[in-house]
């Protein structure tokens, strides 16, 4: 009903001949590729998932394992930077004591404003 007085599309699905059930589809035109388009390979070529060098400087895994060890090792400066290296420390023990600490703090505040307001 929405479509009452709306515009076909030029993308109707139902456009152009049909086909009947368990009938083969129309076959695919393949589209030719100029001869400008075509690689041009020059030197050897290289193995696929190989090592890229004697020495596996172009390997992307030990590329990305330096970088990290480059991260982990970096010296941390700010302020936010040194309380998230404290964090990363603490011990899941002292994480969730400082939680509950967090906690009490929080419901002792709450139970003071009560009492200030007389509720």
């Amino acid at each position: 009903m929405g479509n009452l007085c709306g515009k076909s599309s030029k993308d109707d699905n139902f456009q152009g001949a049909g086909r009947t059930l368990n009938a083969a589809p129309a076959p695919a035109t393949k589209a030719s590729i100029p001869a400008s388009a075509k690689p041009k390979v020059t030197g050897p070529g290289r193995t696929v998932g190989g090592p890229g060098g004697s020495d596996g400087a172009n390997d992307p895994r030990a590329a990305a394992a330096a970088a990290a060890e480059a991260r982990a090792n970096k010296p941390v400066t700010g302020d936010l930077a040194k309380k998230l290296e404290e964090q990363k420390k603490q011990t899941r023990n002292q994480t969730l004591q400082q939680a509950a600490d967090e906690n009490r703090l929080q419901r002792e505040a709450d139970a003071a404003t009560e009492t200030r307001n007389y509720n």
